[in-house]
């Protein structure tokens, strides 16, 4: 009997069977529109495995929608004329079951209208805007419902990494890393939760104009030219802080730290050179340029241990050096030194370093709807092509990367900031709510510009005109804070490991970059086996090894008695081989394990 009936969960426990679940789901329904039971509770019916899963625990994500009943919303212009006059609040609607919150379970069992014209008697609910559909960073990518959906999520992501006016009160804050663009813009073309976030007092764009035309191949693939010209006039500059910290730490037997230019004496002592930005106080002088390694923070810290006995019997102490140094390739002028205290009472120093941060060659810019690059080339402004009107794009976009992501939305934007510039107003973009393609064309026609934002354009190189109409418009560009500044590095030779006698890893300990199985993959595809044991061995850890004829396994070279022999069988018929210090250190750790690993010596051929 049970088997029949169907199984009622709630928050994913089973409490029981229910014969008619349908009228269950309804009644449950119908309580909650009745404010009997709490708006928060959802209620959904599977049909295909007959359950009802009722949840109201925490850390649902719900979303309001307007309640429709026989192809009608609940939700009337009576109501929306009582809610302007305040006679309704939101929470009256949602008690009186006009508008409800459904969750990801419960949507499922819904159909939902985007617009009121698009109902019939199957729906069950009405968005009260389309636009609610996205989240609050989505729904700022204007004209995002003519884009594909993956790039919506990629425009989306690269919100959180646009350099902009972040903070208005940056000149106090001590981030360890932040950005400040220096001309940030207000949006020509926006949307509605741009204003109600009021993005535009905390801009992160500027507004470029893009031609969508090949560059002689320097914008192939996804990279950018950009109009040195355009950079002179500081499109996309920025300036970059960093945030060094030192603390004056006391020890236990009352010896502390001292914030000091180090003395010649001092154990490590860096050289002159290395501390000439410090003021007699042992920081860094406001507004004097440092270079990578230089100090910022002078500090010498007492020694671990006793020190010697000098003549006399008196105790010298030779107190260590702790400075704080700029990193490597991070040059830069300090912008501000602040002193405070800790909760020790431990005084803390923090010396920022600004550095200017200008477009180059390898540099991410990104629009709002996921069409990101990096510079590919920086022509000097002379070189760049241009219309009759004498109009330079600052940015070239290659055509190649619009009709595979079929992102719509940044054409539509282009033409939109056009007319925008020419109408001297911002445009509405916002989602589901944007203004008509027509609508855009009209006003460029009104201002003597052909509809289609096509233009005709002259190759700045041969002055000769360019064959074919180019596409050119005005759009949000973003500068994203990926710089090939941060990111280059080169080593030729450089510090190892201490176990494996590998070079170190990654670019703040100056190491070499992983020759993987892949790539060696590829060596042997070439027919390229010997720059295999070239990167592998030679330019990593080849060591030579004395091996024992008779026992297979390395033998001891004693460098005092100048004598070779094998610790096994004490022979000294040992030769010379050539291998990988990672080999030699395997072979130890399979005898750590008391395993016998035995290398069979052969003449070479």
């Amino acid at each position: 009997m049970a088997r029949e009936k169907a199984k009622v969960y709630i928050n994913g426990k089973l409490i029981g069977f229910h014969p008619n679940p349908e009228a269950l789901t309804k009644e449950l329904i119908e309580a909650r529109r009745n404010n009997i039971i709490d708006s928060q509770v959802n209620i959904a019916y599977h049909k295909h495995t007959n359950e009802i899963y009722i949840n109201c625990d925490s850390g649902r994500v719900q979303r309001p929608l307007i309640v429709v009943e026989n192809g009608k919303p609940k939700l009337t212009k009576e109501h929306i004329e009582k809610v302007k006059r305040g006679e309704l609040s939101w929470q009256d609607l949602v008690e009186q079951g006009i508008i409800e919150f459904l969750d990801a379970e419960e949507e499922e069992n819904a159909l939902i209208a985007e617009k009121e014209e698009d109902l019939t008697k199957e729906h069950t609910h009405l968005e009260i805007n389309p636009a609610a559909i996205l989240s609050i960073i989505t729904s700022m990518i204007p004209f995002l419902s003519h884009n594909l959906s993956g790039k919506a999520l990629h425009g989306a992501k690269m919100f959180k990494q646009a350099v902009g006016f972040g903070q208005a009160n940056f000149r106090m804050r001590t981030d360890t890393e932040s950005y400040l663009l220096h001309y940030p813009q207000k949006a020509l073309v926006k949307t509605r939760t741009m204003d109600l976030i009021g993005l535009d007092r905390r801009p992160q764009i500027q507004n470029f104009v893009v031609a969508i035309l090949p560059y002689y191949g320097f914008n192939t693939l996804d990279a950018v030219v950009i109009n040195k010209g355009a950079i002179d006039r500081c499109l996309g500059r920025l300036s970059y802080f960093r945030t060094y910290e030192s603390t004056q730490t006391r020890y236990p037997g009352g010896q502390k730290d001292k914030f000091e230019v180090p003395s010649e004496e001092t154990v490590g002592y860096l050289g002159e050179e290395a501390y000439k930005a410090l003021g007699e106080d042992g920081l860094a002088e406001v507004e004097s340029y440092v270079k990578g390694k230089q100090v910022v923070i002078g500090k010498t810290s007492p020694p671990r241990f006793l020190e010697e006995i000098a003549e006399f019997g008196v105790v010298r102490e030779r107190r260590r050096e702790a400075s704080v140094v700029v990193r490597k390739g991070m040059d830069g002028y300090v912008d501000r030194v602040i002193l405070t205290q800790g909760p020790q009472g431990d005084t803390i120093v923090k010396v920022k370093v600004r550095s200017d941060r200008i477009p180059e060659v390898g540099d991410k810019f990104s629009s709002r709807h996921g069409q990101k690059g990096v510079v590919g080339a920086i022509v000097p402004e002379e070189d760049m092509p241009f219309t009759a009107s004498g109009i330079k794009p600052d940015l070239i976009l290659n055509p190649h990367s619009i009709p595979s992501r079929m992102t719509i939305g940044h054409l539509l934007e282009m033409l939109a900031g056009k007319a925008a510039s020419m109408k001297a107003e911002q445009i509405d973009g916002t989602p589901f709510n944007d203004v008509d393609q027509e609508e855009l064309e009209k006003l460029l026609m009104q201002h003597g510009l052909r509809p289609d934002g096509m233009e005709t354009f002259y190759d700045g190189i041969s002055g000769r005109r360019i064959e074919g109409k180019v596409f050119t418009g005005v759009i949000a560009y973003r500068r994203l804070y990926h710089m090939v500044a941060h990111k280059i590095q080169a080593r030729a030779r450089g510090p190892v490991q201490i176990l494996t006698r590998q070079p170190t890893e990654g670019k703040e300990k100056e190491g070499g970059l992983r020759f993987g199985e892949m790539e060696g993959e590829t060596l042997i595809g070439h027919g390229a086996s010997l720059l295999l044991q070239e990167k592998i061995v030679e330019d990593s850890d080849k060591v030579i090894q004395y091996v024992c004829e008779k026992c297979g396994i390395v033998a001891v070279d004693d460098k005092i008695r100048n004598k070779k022999y094998c610790p096994v069988c004490g022979g000294s018929k040992v030769y010379p081989v050539e291998m990988s210090y990672a080999f030699k250190l395997l072979l130890d750790e399979l005898k750590a394990l008391c395993i016998y690993p035995k290398l069979n010596l052969v003449d070479k051929a």
